[in-house]
């Protein structure tokens, strides 16, 4: 069974608006969906870049300058082996491990996750709040997303308590900014210019 290759310079339409990290995207796409796999390397991905954002040492590793191609690539699919991830995600790890963009995997997961929910008609909003959502708010905010003209959407929530209160979506190359932070910058730049 080969593993997936994306050629330098290689792009394709979804691709080509993802840079490097939307070029490794759709080749797993297109190598998982060759493969009769989606389904399970979708599974796979989401797991994959929850156990990136849980494991300091797991993104030690991937960042690591230090370790050369061969020690990278075989500490990561050690890792990946021992949480059982499935011989497709590992096969595709090697292959960024070998190309040397193991600092870039959670990003090129994220571009997956995005090219999936795209191919599916689904939307993705990326929600960053300073606490948790509650049920009753994510079913608000998915109402205030359909009333935008956005139909399926995808939450993909994170903390910020940087925030200091509201929240902040992006859906693509939209931001809509309803923080307290960014409503206290706003009143302290109103406050200079009228002194």
């Amino acid at each position: 069974m080969g593993t997936p290759q994306v050629p330098e310079g290689a792009t394709t339409g979804a691709a080509h608006a993802g840079g490097m990290p939307g070029r490794y995207a759709t080749a797993l796409y297109d190598y998982a969906e060759e493969q009769g796999r989606l389904d399970e390397v979708v599974d796979q991905a989401a797991s994959l870049v929850r156990l990136i954002d849980q494991s300091a040492p797991l993104r030690s590793l991937l960042a690591s300058p230090t370790l050369d191609v061969v020690q990278s690539r075989d500490a990561t699919l050690a890792i990946l082996d021992r949480q059982g991830f499935g011989e497709t995600i590992r096969h595709f790890a090697g292959v960024i491990a070998n190309n040397r963009r193991l600092p870039a995997l959670r990003a090129i997961l994220a571009a997956f996750a995005t090219q999936v929910a795209s191919r599916r008609g689904i939307t993705v909003a990326q929600v960053a709040s300073a606490h948790a959502l509650t049920d009753l708010q994510r079913t608000q905010l998915r109402a205030r997303l359909a009333e935008a003209g956005y139909g399926r959407v995808d939450i993909h929530e994170s903390v910020d308590e940087a925030l200091l209160g509201g929240l902040v979506v992006r859906i693509g190359a939209r931001l809509y900014d309803a923080s307290l932070k960014s409503r206290l910058a706003r009143l302290h730049y109103a406050m200079k210019g009228a002194a």
